[in-house]
C-alpha cells in the first residue's frame, strides 16, 4: 500500500513550494487533507502526480500546482465565505475550509455531490455546505461571496457568477483560449471585475462555461 503521507509531503515539496506557493495556511491545509480519498478509487495511487485527474466527461481534479497557485492568489482567510464551483468529490472544498470561515461547494452531478457531502463529513469539514446546482448558476441565496474559485476551465464566466461576488471580492478561474490555458485572478471594484494574469495551465471546460457563439447574419 502506498505511503500516502510521504506522497503528500513530496507533492508539497516538489510541486507546490517550487511554484512560489509560500503561504503557511495553504501549505498546512495541503499537508492535512488526504487527497487520495477525494479522487475515484481507481486513481488513488495517482492522486499526488502532477497531472489533472479525470472525474468524468469534462470534469477533473486540478493538478496540485495549478490548484495551489489559484488558492494562493485568491487567499481565503478567516471571516471569508467562499464559493467553490465544480467541487467534484470535495477535495478543493476540504482544503479551502481549513482557511476560510465557510465554503459553499457546488456540484451539479448528483452522485459526486452525495459522495462529496459524505467525504467532507467524514473528514470533519463541518464549515462546508454541499449544494447540488448548475455550475454556471452558483448559489446566490448564500451570497454574496468574499471569494469564488472555479475548479476547471472556462471560456467565459457567466454574469450570474460574477453577480454573486461581493464588492472588493476575489475570483480565480482558468481561461481556455484556443489550445492555451491562462489562470487569472479577478477583483470586483465598482461593480465590475478586472482580471490579471497568474500563470499558464489547462483543464477541461466546465459545463456552462463555454463561450456562446455570436449570432451573425
Amino acid at each position: 500500500m502506498p505511503d500516502y503521507d510521504a506522497l503528500r509531503e513530496a507533492m508539497v515539496d516538489t510541486q507546490v513550494r517550487p511554484s512560489d506557493v509560500t503561504r503557511l495556511p495553504i501549505i498546512a491545509a495541503l499537508l492535512a487533507v488526504p487527497r487520495e480519498e477525494f479522487v475515484p478509487a481507481g486513481l488513488r495511487s495517482a492522486a499526488y502526480i502532477g497531472e489533472n485527474l479525470p472525474l468524468g466527461p469534462g470534469r477533473t481534479v486540478l493538478e496540485p500546482r495549478s490548484f495551489a497557485k489559484m488558492i494562493e492568489a485568491v487567499a481565503p482567510g478567516p471571516g471569508d465565505l467562499v464559493l467553490d464551483l465544480g467541487a467534484g468529490l470535495g477535495y478543493s472544498a476540504a482544503v479551502i475550509a481549513r482557511m476560510a470561515d465557510a465554503v459553499v461547494a457546488v456540484e451539479e452531478d448528483a452522485s459526486m455531490a452525495r459522495e462529496a457531502e459524505a467525504l467532507l463529513a467524514e473528514h470533519g469539514a463541518d464549515n462546508v455546505v454541499v449544494e447540488r446546482a448548475a455550475l454556471a448558476e452558483g448559489v446566490p441565496r448564500h451570497g454574496p461571496y468574499d471569494a469564488i474559485v472555479i475548479e476547471g476551465g472556462v471560456e467565459q464566466v457567466p454574469a450570474a457568477i460574477l453577480d454573486q461576488l461581493k464588492e472588493g471580492g476575489r475570483i480565480v478561474a482558468l481561461f481556455i483560449e484556443d489550445s492555451l490555458g491562462v489562470a487569472r485572478i479577478g477583483r470586483k471594484v465598482g461593480g465590475a471585475v478586472s482580471w490579471r494574469f497568474l500563470f499558464n495551465a489547462s483543464a477541461p471546460v466546465l459545463p456552462g462555461y463555454a463561450r456562446v457563439p455570436e449570432f451573425q447574419l
